[in-house]
This record gives structure tokens, C-alpha cells and sequence, in this order.
């Protein structure tokens, strides 16, 4: 894992600092949706699937800010829809950035030349570009050509500003070992990203392509042979080692999904960002009036094929650091 020490520490505080309050469920990472417009139609994505009076709508700034301070948690990933077509993305940055708050803007990178000028490098700011693959394959993933090469030029030039970059993979069935190989390869060794994500894709009830999505024994092979021969330790992942575990099968947990909860336009969603079964006026009825018992692989079915990071990054992480062999080896790894 190669986040930043001073975010570990950060993180780490905060954890134990919730822990110590006597907090059952507190947020780690809040995923924020300004907005569910896109300028790409991904096949594997719901958000663009909202009527068009939807898709107009952008979020106020104080409103997003509010969210942020309601829940109290110390990092946010600003998704979307394409959030660089808010109007007022730069200055929704710019005030969480003011209130320390470690800020990924999620992109697919085609406005950044545009938009890159309104914002500044800084410690709690990362750009996180999507990047599901080589040039032909990203490209197919997005149903566009060209966006893998735009988006290779906005993350070297981002570099050149001295921006931190990381970046997100979602996997298909498509995928092989080899093709994970691939473009974890590229990202880690000829780009030189800061840091990757990687996710197994999960079956949006809305996305357009429904056929592609991994099953649980389909994600453990292909990640096990995919870290196989040191890989995995070379990789400089924004992941605990035990969550790496868990996308092998080398052990299990259960969602907590809780801990990464979702604000959007309509509110807060239960349980998560990728499903919908309502929303919530505040994030205190968000987390006492959601059962939460009742999701995650064997209580739902439609949980049954779903290992994403939203899930069952945070049980490894709250795994990590109440375990002192775990929490060595982490840093091991970091």
C-alpha cells in the first residue's frame, strides 16, 4: 500500500480515535456524487441511465460541503458522472482541501486539459483516472476511441504539474491475467502513477451490458494468477495486503458498507453506491434505520457476485489495524 504517510497516520488516528468513542460504524471514505451526467457512455455503468431532467442537475457546493462535515470523514471521492463538468468542481476542491479533507477526483480524464488550470497540487488532493485496460480495451470499455490516449497525456501532464495520480480498474470476464498483466504493468512501470485501485466489475441493475460482469470464482483466478510470480509486491497499490488477499479467495469478510457510504443528488444511499434500495434525509438515519445485517454475499443475492472495494476494503482495513501481524506486514507493504 503506498498512501502518503502522513495520510496512514492521519487515517490511522482517526480509526482509533472512533474506536476509542465507542463508534460501531463511523465513515473511512465518503464517495460523493455531484452530479450523474457523463460526456462517455460506458457500457458497464448505471449513473448515465437517469432521465434527462436528472442528468441536468448539479449539486450546490454547500450542499456537498455539508455532507462532508455531517459525516465527519477524512477522505471523499468526488465520482459522478464526470465530475469535471460540474460548473463548480474546482471550488467544491478547493474548500474541502481548505478543511484538510484528502480529496480523489474521479475522472476519465478528457476535461482535464481544460479544467486543470483551477486547480493546485496539494498533499490532499489526488487526481484518481479511470483506466479499465491497454488502448483497445479501455477504448471498447468506454465506447469511444481515443480516450485511452487522452487520458495517458492528461496523467502525464497532471505529473508535470506535480499533481498526485492514481488510478481505478474495474475487471471483466473479458479480462485474462494477461490483460490485468498488461495494463498494471503500464500504469505502474512506464506511467508511474502515484497509486492504482483495481476492482472486480460489480452488476449495476441499470448498465447497459449486463453479460460481463465477474462471478466470485471467476475474480479469485483471475487474481491469483494475475499476482502470481511477484506482481503483486512490485504493484504499488492504494489497497491493504488483506484485501488483495480477499480478491484471491486466500481469506473472507463481510461487507461493511457503511463505512464508505454515498451521497448524491437524491441523498444518502442505502446500502451503497452501487445499489439503490432508497435514500436517506441525513446520515444518521442513513446509519441507525439501514439494515445493514441484511446485505453482502449470502444475505443478499444481489450481493452474491459483488468483492468491490466499496464493500470489503474497509472490513480489511478495521482487519488491519486490530490485528499487530497485519498491521506490520501493511507496512511492510507500504
Amino acid at each position: 500500500m503506498t498512501m502518503p504517510v502522513r495520510q496512514r497516520l492521519r487515517i490511522g488516528g482517526y480509526i482509533l480515535g472512533q474506536k476509542l468513542r465507542g463508534r460501531a460504524k463511523f465513515p473511512l471514505l465518503l464517495e460523493l456524487e455531484p452530479l450523474f451526467a457523463c460526456n462517455l457512455k460506458c457500457a458497464g455503468c448505471g449513473k448515465i441511465q437517469h432521465p434527462a431532467d436528472v442528468l441536468k442537475r448539479r449539486m450546490p457546493v454547500e450542499q456537498a460541503l455539508a455532507a462532508v462535515e455531517e459525516c465527519g470523514a477524512p477522505m471523499v471521492s468526488i465520482a459522478g458522472g464526470e465530475p469535471l463538468m460540474h460548473p463548480q468542481i474546482d471550488e467544491m476542491v478547493r474548500e474541502l482541501v481548505a478543511r484538510k479533507v484528502y480529496v480523489f477526483l474521479c475522472t476519465n480524464a478528457l476535461l482535464i486539459p481544460k479544467k486543470i488550470d483551477l486547480f493546485e497540487p496539494s498533499p490532499y488532493f489526488a487526481w484518481t483516472i479511470h483506466l479499465d485496460g491497454m488502448r483497445e480495451r479501455h477504448d471498447e470499455s468506454v465506447c469511444k476511441d481515443g480516450v485511452f490516449d487522452e487520458a495517458v497525456a492528461a496523467v502525464r501532464e497532471c505529473q508535470r504539474r506535480g499533481f498526485r495520480v492514481t488510478t481505478n480498474t474495474t475487471f471483466f470476464n473479458t479480462d485474462s491475467p494477461q490483460t490485468v498483466i498488461d495494463v498494471l504493468n503500464y500504469l505502474n512501470d512506464d506511467l508511474r502513477v502515484d497509486e492504482m485501485m483495481i476492482s472486480p466489475g460489480y452488476a449495476y441493475e441499470k448498465a447497459p451490458d449486463q453479460e460481463h460482469f465477474l462471478g466470485v470464482q471467476e475474480t479469485r483466478e483471475l487474481f491469483r494468477k494475475a499476482f502470481s510470480g511477484g506482481n503483486r509486491k512490485r504493484w504499488r497499490f492504494n489497497h491493504s495486503p488483506l484485501f488483495l488477499d480477499f480478491l484471491e479467495g486466500r481469506t473472507d469478510f463481510r461487507c461493511t458498507a457503511w463505512a464508505i457510504p454515498s451521497y448524491s443528488l437524491f441523498g444518502w444511499q442505502r446500502p451503497c453506491y452501487l445499489m439503490s434500495d432508497g435514500y436517506a434525509a441525513t446520515y444518521r438515519e442513513l446509519i441507525e434505520d439501514t439494515d445493514w445485517d441484511s446485505y453482502g454475499r449470502g444475505r443478499d443475492p444481489r450481493c452474491a457476485n459483488c468483492m468491490a472495494h466499496c464493500g470489503y476494503e474497509p472490513t480489511a482495513v478495521f482487519a488491519t489495524l486490530t490485528s499487530l501481524k497485519e498491521s506490520l506486514r501493511a507496512i511492510r507493504n507500504a
